[in-house]
């Protein structure tokens, strides 16, 4: 059983539900409940309350109509494996009058199967298609509440916020992309709250690990055919490099021991790769040619702050410009000033604010920074990276 269930092996269910309705009316009228609810009902219900909502007056569950329900299931990474969550879940659902449903990573239902009477019952709870199912929108549930916790939840009963859910069972968890680690969305199974079984959350963790393992199975053959497609080119290329995907997976290498993962890579935004220093990607197909800077030209760079700050790169056939906010110019122009030996962030929140009470936003800074200008900026000390060369326009009266 996990241990994030909501019902031991064994209770006695009707008698469990008789409880925890006294344990919610009590909480919600600001009484002594016969018994605690267990923490993670708990916190949910103070958020839902904080957020105004009435267990007895349900909001309106506005579903969005079929045609955006079918953008966004064309839209989800989940489309490339609710088949197999349904091999795995619906049979269960089905001999145990449940439903199976799969959400993305807003709550939003983007497919719904089962039992037609449970289906029925479902409508008029408004947990249909389209339907969005966050704490916010619902009240208490296992998606909206495994969203808001990140984390599986399972729900019986009178542990849901509304009275109107009250008669069921809800058990969520959670599937990310094992690729870039993004929640994708939830996989629930609902159903009557006397027929919940305790092997229903091991099912629900199972056909998640199942989704993960497709997904990444996916993504091995994607990075087969980059690697395929690459290999006319990298055998007219020289020294050492690697093949990527747009996530920074490495589908090919050649002249260097890298990892399986290097930063994710952008247009015309330096990269720093171990082994191979600082490098501009290159498009290749449907991937990434990363080589060493050394075997390109070097990349000049020029922050102009005679007005709104802008920063113009280029090296070799890559040229890009940025726009910069004040602080992000002020920061780029404190490190290109210390030269090789860069600065802690210590010192560079004295440079920007005077004292050394400001570590923590000046890394907050740099981080803000190098998310606009890649790997430019090296880190620990924050100093340019090697091969690049800053010059700095001043406007008068700057320092």
């Amino acid at each position: 059983m996990p241990p994030w269930s909501a019902v031991a092996p064994g209770t006695d269910l009707s008698t469990h539900a008789r409880v925890l309705s006294r344990v919610h009316d009590a909480v919600l009228a600001g009484g002594r409940p016969p018994v605690r609810p267990r923490g993670v009902v708990e916190r949910s219900w103070s958020r839902v309350l904080g957020l105004g909502l009435d267990p007895d007056r349900p909001r309106p569950r506005d579903p969005l109509p079929a045609d955006a329900v079918e953008g966004r299931r064309h839209g989800s990474g989940l489309a490339l494996v609710v088949d197999e969550l349904r091999r795995v879940l619906v049979g269960v659902a089905d001999a145990s009058h449940g439903l199976v449903v799969v959400t993305d990573a807003d709550g939003v239902v983007l497919w719904r199967e089962g039992a037609a009477a449970t289906r029925r019952h479902a409508d008029r709870l408004g947990f249909a298609e389209g339907a969005t199912w966050t704490e916010a929108a619902v009240g208490t549930n296992a998606i909206g509440t495994a969203l808001a916790e990140a984390a599986p939840v399972q729900l019986f009963s009178a542990e849901h916020f509304e009275s109107a859910q009250h008669p069921w069972y809800c058990s969520a968890a959670p599937v990310h992309s094992p690729v870039t680690g993004e929640l994708l969305g939830i996989v629930d199974v609902s159903g009557p709250a006397l027929t919940l079984h305790p092997a229903i959350g091991a099912l629900v963790e199972t056909s998640v690990r199942l989704a993960e393992s497709g997904l990444w199975r996916r993504h091995e053959q994607h990075l087969e055919r980059l690697r395929r497609s690459a290999e006319p080119v990298l055998g007219t290329v020289r020294g050492p490099l690697l093949v990527v995907d747009d996530d920074g997976w490495v589908a090919a290498r050649s002249g260097i021991a890298a990892g399986p993962r290097v930063a994710v890579p952008r247009a015309g935004r330096p990269v720093a790769v171990p082994g191979l220093g600082l490098c501009t990607p290159e498009r290749l197909g449907e991937g990434w040619l990363l080589r060493p800077a050394e075997s390109r030209a070097p990349v000049t760079a020029e922050l102009d702050l005679t007005a709104a700050p802008v920063l113009r790169v280029a090296g070799g056939q890559d040229s890009w410009s940025a726009a910069l906010t004040r602080r992000q110019g002020q920061v780029l122009a404190l490190v290109a000033g210390a030269g090789r030996r860069g600065l802690d962030a210590a010192a560079l929140g004295r440079g920007l604010y005077g004292d050394d009470g400001h570590v923590v936003a000046a890394r907050a800074e740099v981080s803000r920074l190098r998310r606009v200008v890649g790997d430019l900026v090296s880190t620990g000390p924050y100093r340019l990276a090697d091969g690049v060369a800053l010059t700095v326009r001043t406007g008068p009266g700057d320092g």
